[in-house]
C-alpha cells in the first residue's frame, strides 16, 4: 500500500469514529414524580381539549341512529348557494347593473293564506261592530 492510501484510510478510520462516539454533554435532566405527572396531566388535558364533551354524547345517545347520520351526512353537504340552487334556477347575469344585486322592495302584505284563515274564524266565531250587541 502507498502512503497516500494509507493517509485516505485513517482520513476515513477518524470520519468513521467522529460519527460512531456519543455526544459529549447530554440534556438530559432526571425530573421529580409530581414534574412528570404535571406534564402528563398537562397532556392529557391538551388531547381532551379536542373530544367530544359528555353531555353531548349523553344527548347524542338519546337520538335514534337514523336521525345522527343525517345530520351528519349534512355536515358535508354543500353549503354555497351555487350548489344549494340547481343549474336550471341560476340566474344569468346579463349587463352590468349600476346597483348590483338591488331588488326592488316588495309592498308589505298578509303571508298567503290567512285570508283562509280569517274566513274560518269569523264563521267560528262572530266578531266586529255587532258582537256583544245581541241576547244577554
Amino acid at each position: 500500500m502507498s502512503d497516500e492510501e494509507i493517509a485516505a484510510l485513517r482520513k476515513r478510520v477518524e470520519e468513521l469514529e467522529a460519527k460512531a462516539k456519543p455526544p459529549e454533554k447530554s440534556d438530559f435532566k432526571p425530573k421529580s414524580d409530581a414534574e412528570w405527572r404535571d406534564e402528563m396531566h398537562a397532556l392529557a388535558e391538551k388531547r381532551m381539549s379536542m373530544a367530544t364533551p359528555p353531555s353531548v354524547v349523553r344527548d347524542w345517545a338519546v337520538i335514534p341512529d337514523h336521525i345522527v347520520k343525517g345530520i351528519v351526512e349534512d355536515r358535508h353537504a354543500p353549503t354555497s348557494a351555487s350548489g344549494m340552487i340547481p343549474s336550471s334556477q341560476q340566474r344569468e347575469t346579463g349587463g352590468k347593473s349600476s346597483t348590483p344585486g338591488y331588488v326592488d322592495p316588495r309592498p308589505l302584505s298578509p303571508p298567503p293564506g290567512i285570508d283562509l284563515i280569517d274566513r274560518a274564524v269569523n264563521a267560528a266565531l262572530p266578531h266586529g261592530p255587532e258582537w256583544g250587541k245581541g241576547k244577554r
